[in-house]
């Protein structure tokens, strides 16, 4: 009876809590991906769900996948709940289902509703009009100093302005239709060139529910299939703190707005459900990707694909757009409460050949101009074990094949225990698997995990992970292994105060150095410690520090890096002003202790702080409500380096010791 109380109490108070939740999920994930990684897909996803909440009653757990803290277990019980018991009459009964935690359930509430939404009968054009909603962004940002690359130089330089833009424009109608249009242009590039017009733009249609068609998708799509080893694109998770990151949670067929230029499908794209339990989806996908090309007496051959999406040098605009890539296929699935069972074929054409380089390390890579994925998925719940896997074949080169399983040992205990076996000639151009490379491909592993959570205060997490590469790798001219760990606690004895603590530590081997007299491979420690605090002073101000410490050993070179910073939210004027502040003091040898800290930005614009050398890093950001729907927002932030007269290298370094830029970004809904 306490806890339905305190739940209610708190579902009221989530209303007027703006976006702090969608920074706190963020702030949970974000330090498993990659340091350039795009989080506006994951922003722009849990945004959309708090202004359209879910209706619980008419779910499916394609959708429910959608919300990244739930586990593929948890989503699994909830369904067995509604079937068993029928549709929830009031939300709260989520609490009763196993594996909700109140944690869970915190973060749930603000993104699900139990009101049925409008028959599809009602729409007309003039409701598209009058019920749709608009959401337009105009973004501009730079450098105040400037880079290398600007100047006047004889040779390579970067042809455009310093000046960073992006527009967003997204139109929803109910969870029926949406269409949406990204144009965007970094900083060095043309807005528009000769070549390609503007230099980056991307948009999409999509409609849902209608007929048998579950979901059409004209334009640029993403597909998320399986456990990632035959067919996934865009976002997704790995290793971290919530031990059941491990197991994807596949979405099917999405439209995709995202501002990253490589991680899509442009074309048309379709989910047909051809029984209740059976679903088709077919796509075919027509793009220019960005390639470093070799032109061998008229035999061209790919050097590269570019990812970065930059188009800055004369080098960079002639690789740009300058392979033609054509993907077509699609993906079978049976889906019910308790067993998924999926089969996926697709096959990749390039326009020119891949070629294998003359680095032993490459001897297995990829080499032609076709290649035919085909994978197979499952996913079954047993009481209260889920069992999920896949095995994906690239045909005439190698497997992959992982196989997992998780369990609620009881209300206080997870476990997670995942195996994983990577041929080094398996090849995938749309992959991202569980894995230690970058790459799916020459790796066999172990993982286990463990949530443990003794009561309300007190949260527990560890793993494991043993991982081994049978042949060479790049730096790396034998087979190798190592392992990581982690562990980590949370005490949170009261809703305004929570401290954390964090051991991790991984151990790879590499060649020895260059200066080294050592002859095999050496093993590379690599350590952190962290301990952070955050606390709510009052409904207007919080904080939250951190301290971490980094231990890199190589061999000789043994370095300790260090990263302490402290953050205040606050909010101001009824609400109208809410921001953050951060001040942070870094030290490290190298970019080998080098530390990494989520910060925040500006909306869909979320990024990580990269912290090495020795200096002071601080920003702030501010969002001001002029109107009921314009929001506006600026950032501005800086690097002070101690002792070091220029920063960076090549055509982006800058002379002195400061490193500065600002944003501002005008949002309006209607």
């Amino acid at each position: 009876m306490l806890c339905t109380f305190v739940l209610a109490l708190f579902f009221f108070k989530v209303k007027a809590q703006g976006d702090s939740f969608i920074k706190d999920i963020i702030e949970s994930v974000a330090e498993n991906l990659s340091e350039d990684y795009d989080l506006s897909e994951l922003t722009e996803r849990l945004t959309n769900y708090r202004r359209h909440p879910i209706n619980l009653n008419q779910t499916n757990p394609e959708e429910l996948k959608s919300l990244v803290f739930l586990s593929p277990l948890q989503i699994s019980n909830f369904f067995n709940h509604i079937k068993v018991n029928g549709k929830l009459l009031n939300i709260l009964e989520i609490q009763s289902i196993d594996g909700f935690d109140l944690q869970t359930i915190n973060r749930l509430i603000p993104f699900v509703t139990l009101k049925a939404p409008p028959l599809i009968s009602n729409m007309s054009y003039k409701d598209l009009a009058k019920n749709g909603n608009n959401d337009l962004i105009f973004r501009y940002g730079r450098l105040f100093q400037t880079q290398k690359g600007f100047k006047s130089l004889p040779g390579s330089k970067y042809l455009g302005t310093p000046d960073k833009l992006l527009m967003r424009y997204r139109y929803t109608y109910k969870a029926l239709l949406s269409a949406s249009i990204v144009a965007e242009k970094d900083a060095g590039e043309y807005f528009i060139n000769n070549k390609t017009g503007l230099d980056h733009l991307s948009g999409n249609i999509a409609i849902n529910k209608v007929g048998f068609f579950k979901k059409i998708v004209l334009g640029d799509y993403s597909l998320q299939f399986g456990q990632g080893l035959a067919l996934w694109s865009g976002f997704a998770f790995g290793k971290g703190p919530d031990v059941t990151s491990v197991a994807s949670k596949d979405i099917g067929l999405r439209p995709y707005s995202s501002s990253n230029e490589a991680s899509f499908f442009r074309g048309i794209a379709t989910t047909v459900n051809l029984t209740q339990n059976i679903d088709l989806s077919t796509f075919i996908s027509s793009r220019k990707r960005d390639a470093s090309l070799k032109d061998n007496d008229g035999f061209v051959t790919i050097q590269n694909i570019g990812i970065t999406g930059l188009h800055r040098t004369a080098t960079e605009l002639k690789n740009q757009r300058s392979l033609g890539q054509f993907v077509y296929g699609g993906a079978l699935q049976y889906l019910s409460s308790n067993l998924n069972l999926g089969f996926t074929a697709y096959q990749s054409s390039y326009q020119h050949e891949f070629t294998t380089g003359s680095s032993l390390y490459n001897k297995y890579a990829f080499t032609g101009k076709n290649l035919v994925n085909t994978g197979f998925h499952y996913s079954y719940t047993f009481k209260n074990i889920y069992f999920y896997g896949e095995t994906a074949h690239s045909l005439n080169g190698g497997w992959a094949i992982v196989n997992g399983a998780m369990a609620s040992l009881s209300k206080q205990v997870s476990a997670v225990l995942l195996h994983r076996s990577y041929d080094r000639d398996y090849h995938s151009f749309f992959s991202n698997g569980v894995g230690e490379g970058t790459e799916i491909s020459n790796e066999k592993g172990w993982y286990v995990g463990l949530n443990y959570t003794p009561s309300k205060r007190w949260t527990f997490s560890t793993y494991g992970d043993y991982f081994k590469f049978p042949w060479l790798r790049y730096r790396v001219d034998s087979a190798s292994s190592g392992y990581e760990v982690l562990g980590q606690a949370t005490y949170t004895p009261s809703k305004t105060f929570k401290i954390l603590a964090r051991y991790k530590r991984e151990i790879k081997q590499q060649n020895a150095d260059a200066s080294s007299n050592y002859l095999y491979l050496q093993g590379v420690n690599k350590q952190n410690y962290r301990i952070e605090g955050n606390w709510q002073l009052n409904k207007n101000i919080g904080f939250q520090q951190r301290i971490e410490v980094t231990h890199y050993k190589k061999g000789s070179v043994n370095e300790f890096g260090y990263l302490a910073y402290q953050d205040m939210n606050f909010q101001l004027l009824s609400f109208k002003v809410i921001g953050n502040i951060r001040l942070a003091y870094f030290n490290t040898p190298s970019y080998n202790s080098r530390l990494y800290a989520y910060e925040d930005d500006v909306l869909y614009g979320s990024s990580f702080g990269s912290y090495y050398g020795k200096g002071f890093r601080t920003f702030i950001n501010l969002r001001y409500r002029v109107l009921k729907d314009m929001d506006v927002w600026g950032r501005y932030a800086i690097y002070v380096y101690n002792d070091v007269e220029k920063i960076g290298s090549g055509l982006d370094e800058i002379e002195g010791n400061k490193k500065s830029d600002f944003k501002i970004q005008v949002r309006y809904q209607f």
